[in-house]
């Protein structure tokens, strides 16, 4: 990969430029700039003539902080709305606290509620549900690159760094066709999930065309964007036996928790996987991996359990154990009453909520990427071997510390508000510790404390909801003041480890 520094001529937009040093790569792989760049081309490539004041006053957030604040604008937005009198079955308006948890987990895909949902709300409480739950699983400012783009129909350098920094994108050569296509897919998906619903609920299980379509068009969208919210009080424990609603679900939410990059290149070349990246292979093999790993403990833990799998027939236990196991993947539906599951069953998947699934898609948790890099890592240390290569590729240095950082932060946020949690509700540890991984990863599965717990402890799990959806390092580079860059290295030691 080669980059060329051009400085652009004052006359020059940023888009333009963007085409040129693209042009000017003799291997045409993607441009990839670094935040030196970023911030010079912002600050210094004014849209009219040179201009020092301009300059400055052009610099604005960065990517991380556009994030951070769209996800926090909307979830206001969607707390304000749920507040109406309108949003509640009742007509009475909702507190402060259960219209902010609801809006944080719906906008953070999560799916934990204070309320049960098709009692509690109504149809237009609902209708915000599911708007927040698109806008939230799609990235807010994914929309609002759409929308910027369907009213100017161009893309401004600074849209294309903040998309491209949310959809985890390499560069920014093609950001229009990234976003509608990541719209585009996404919307396709729900669709074909909506009308599979739809016709079940209205053939199969009596409700009318109107019932049946709006809550297919829900659970399809509460589905492929792995939010977990449901229109039955039971979630899905009334179709633990049937496949025709439970397979396609987990089937979208699978494709959901892939990720946009991976179903793009699987679009391309499904069928030349030697064309596939290192990414893909990762979230691939660790999907397959752990969803048969998933199923294998729940079977496993729960085959006699009068109070879950038990009185099913065995296809039945298999089916349920399976849409389980999906459900790990930071979806939130359960078939079966999670409350009544074994403890060792709750910890094995509290390890399969912290990993989750792919990034840059709807899932959370620390992502399979993030665990697959730290085994191989592993792997290479164990043979002593001086690179890490991943899949007969060499890994970059920098992905270790990245690695590293994401899990050691996720690890002590999730302790300290664990102990925290335990200290203020008095429940066991257990619990507790399945709750917070479910609201850090944006799981959404729950052991029915979360309605317990008091007002703190319910805000605690909003703040995890925030930081587990936006990313621990997003999150810690907002706070940061400023980015700080040596330029000089200092001498090396070694410590003695282990």
């Amino acid at each position: 990969m080669r980059f060329m520094l051009i400085k652009p001529p004052h006359h020059e937009g940023a888009d333009s430029f963007i085409a040129r040093a693209t042009a000017a790569n003799s291997d045409r792989s993607m441009l990839v700039l670094p935040k030196v760049f970023y911030r010079s081309t912002i600050s210094r490539v004014p849209n009219k003539g040179p201009s020092p004041a301009g300059a400055v006053k052009n610099r604005g957030l960065r990517p991380a902080q556009s994030i951070f604040l769209g996800f926090l604008l909307v979830i206001c937005a969607g707390t304000g709305f749920l507040m109406l009198p309108e949003a509640t079955a009742d007509g009475v308006s909702a507190g402060f606290l259960t219209a902010l948890f609801t809006a944080t987990s719906a906008v953070c895909v999560t799916g934990l509620i204070v309320e049960d949902t098709p009692v509690y709300w109504s149809g237009f409480g609902q209708a915000v549900i599911l708007v927040l739950i698109q806008l939230g699983g799609l990235g807010v400012m994914t929309f609002a690159s759409v929308i910027g783009l369907a009213v100017l129909r161009k893309f401004s350098l600074r849209r294309k760094l903040v998309a491209a920094a949310e959809s985890k994108s390499a560069g920014l050569e093609d950001m229009r066709s990234v976003v509608t296509g990541i719209v585009k897919i996404s919307l396709s998906i729900e669709a074909v999930l909506a009308l599979i619903l739809t016709l079940r609920f209205w053939l199969t299980y009596e409700e009318t065309f109107g019932d049946a379509l709006w809550l297919g068009v829900f659970h399809s969208v509460s589905a492929f964007n792995n939010a977990g919210f449901a229109l039955f009080s039971d979630s899905m424990m009334r179709f633990v036996s049937d496949p025709i609603v439970c397979l396609p679900m987990a089937a979208a939410i699978i494709l959901g928790g892939l990720g946009f990059p991976v179903i793009v290149q699987l679009r391309k070349h499904i069928r030349t996987p030697r064309l596939w990246s290192m990414h893909t292979r990762l979230v691939l093999v660790g999907t397959a991996l752990l969803l048969f790993l998933g199923t294998a403990l729940v079977t496993a833990l729960e085959w006699s359990n009068p109070r879950t799998l038990g009185p099913l027939s065995w296809p039945d236990k298999v089916l349920a154990a399976f849409f389980q196991s999906v459900q790990t993947r930071t979806a939130g539906f359960n078939s079966v009453d999670i409350g009544e599951m074994e403890a060792t069953t709750w910890l094995g998947m509290d390890l399969l909520m912290f990993i989750g699934g792919g990034p840059a898609g709807t899932a959370g948790g620390i992502k399979i990427t993030t665990i697959g890099v730290l085994l191989f890592i592993i792997i290479a240390e164990l043979r002593g071997e001086a690179a890490v290569n991943v899949f007969g590729k060499r890994l970059s240095r920098a992905v270790h510390r990245q690695a590293i950082t994401v899990v050691m932060l996720a690890m002590a946020l999730i302790a300290g508000c664990t102990g925290t949690l335990m200290v203020i509700s008095g429940l066991p540890l257990d619990a507790v510790l399945f709750e917070t991984f479910s609201a850090f990863a944006t799981v959404g599965l729950s052991t029915g404390i979360t309605a317990e717990l008091p007002a703190a402890g319910q805000i605690i799990l909003v703040l995890l909801m925030f930081i587990g959806r936006i990313g621990p390092i997003t999150f810690a580079s907002v706070l940061a003041l400023r980015e700080r860059r040596l330029h000089y290295e200092l001498p090396k030691e070694r410590p003695i480890i282990g």
